[in-house]
């Protein structure tokens, strides 16, 4: 059976590479430009992880990470970051989250994939 990701970015750019990643690894991709849409997406598509940047147009990732961690059938599901911000107040701001973890931009084409699936149990 496939993995299921859910891609939240507003850069089209990013989303695309992303996407292709991990379609070529096998994944069946859902994917949102704004925290608002993944969040709903999330809810209804449950996929086994969110692929999330920090800054969105609407809301910071860290912020929808929170509103998802409120509903118990998404506690559970990983979601990683993928953030240019190595900044220390940008790995603050992300730490508390449970079952988080962030991958720096840019993002190796190479082992991207291999990385998001470390994160799945």
């Amino acid at each position: 059976m496939k993995k299921r990701a859910l891609i939240v970015d507003d850069d089209e750019n990013n989303l695309m590479l992303e996407k292709d990643l991990l379609e070529v690894a096998g994944f069946e991709i859902f994917e949102a430009k704004n925290a608002t849409d993944g969040i709903a997406i999330a809810k209804k598509e449950k996929p086994d992880i969110i692929i999330m940047d920090v800054r969105l147009p609407d809301m910071r990732g860290s912020e929808a990470a929170r509103i998802l961690r409120q509903d118990k059938e998404m506690n559970d599901t990983p979601i990683v970051f993928v953030t240019a911000s190595v900044m220390a107040e940008g790995r603050e701001e992300i730490k508390n989250i449970t079952n988080s973890g962030s991958i720096g931009k840019p993002i190796n084409t190479r082992t991207f994939a291999q990385e998001i699936s470390q994160f799945i149990r």
